[in-house]
């Protein structure tokens, strides 16, 4: 009977959609956790938020043409009022994205069950299930990318803030201007441009890791400048928050293998050994699937705690 059981509950399937500012990623998860299928179109930012809402629908609508969907699960970009399923803030990326309404939009046109979640809490859910942070206690995840992103995991759960807006840590002030701005992506670029006197539009995170590693002495400064403020922004957080557990995603963490080293050593420096000793650092391993798992999980667990 259990095992038929289990059999019956793992057969249903969830939508999974994944709100950036530059992709949408959107698939079907059964009830085990496995992605059965997965696709990618573009977000189209610039049209603003109703188009992107308008979008999901449509992304929804042709999987339920297809097979019978059990909860719509989003993972998205901004900062989202989890029980209303609403985004109370986001960036001008994406205009006019403020105020969509995805739980009560989604629940009234199709009658299905709706969760929504932000993007890095997503992926920081992925990496507690069924990745990096698997089994932590207190585990910190950061997504570095165009700007950089925070979730607190604690006992799995993700930590909050009184506002909803606990771990915001691209905003955090550091001696020349915000953690984002000095650590991400866009400064990675700028210096090189900057440096070399060449315009930005011609280099790229793959690019200057590729002249770093054939030995470019411009690109590698970059790099070791990034990696030392990843490394002081880390250990700011560490300090207050003492996780067992620093978890690292985004696009230029795909480079886990050339900055792994430069970050520990940067850790290492900001940190007081007794911290430092307690602290791992680990690279994410679902790489573009994080939000869409994590989406699925916090689907599960608001069930579990209705």
């Amino acid at each position: 009977m259990i095992g038929k059981d289990r059999q019956r509950t793992e057969n249903k399937q969830y939508v999974s959609i994944d709100v950036g500012g530059t992709a949408i990623k959107y698939g079907v998860i059964r009830e085990d956790g496995k992605i059965l299928s997965k696709n990618v179109v573009n977000t189209e930012a610039q049209k603003g938020g109703p188009a992107i809402l308008l979008k999901v629908q449509t992304l929804i609508q042709q999987i339920l043409t297809q097979q019978k969907i059990c909860g719509i699960c989003i993972s998205t970009a901004g900062i989202v009022d989890t029980k209303t399923g609403t985004i109370t803030h986001a960036a001008p990326l994406i205009p006019n994205y403020t105020g969509t309404e995805y739980k009560k939009t989604l629940e009234d046109k199709f009658q299905i069950p709706c969760e929504v979640e932000n993007d890095v809490n997503c992926a920081g859910l992925a990496e507690y299930y069924d990745g990096a942070a698997a089994g932590s206690r207190i585990s910190l995840m950061l997504t570095v990318g165009t700007g950089i992103g925070g979730s607190i995991l604690i006992d799995g759960k993700i930590y909050r803030g009184i506002s909803g807006s606990a771990c915001e840590v691209g905003y955090m002030m550091m001696s020349k201007g915000e953690f984002q701005t000095l650590g991400a992506a866009k400064s990675l670029i700028r210096n090189v441009s900057e440096w070399k006197k060449e315009p930005e539009r011609i280099w790229n995170g793959y690019r200057i890791f590729d002249a770093a590693k054939q030995g470019d002495p411009i690109c590698n400064r970059a790099i070791n400048e990034m990696a030392d403020v990843l490394g002081q922004g880390i250990a700011n957080i560490c300090y207050v928050l003492n996780p067992e557990i620093v978890v690292l995603g985004g696009g230029i963490m795909t480079q886990k293998d050339y900055l792994k080293e430069k970050i520990e050593a940067s850790i290492s420096k900001y940190l007081i050994p007794e911290i430092a000793r307690h602290t791992r650092l680990a690279f994410a391993r679902h790489g573009n699937d994080a939000g869409m798992l994590g989406a699925f999980y916090h689907f599960q667990q608001q069930c579990m705690e209705q």
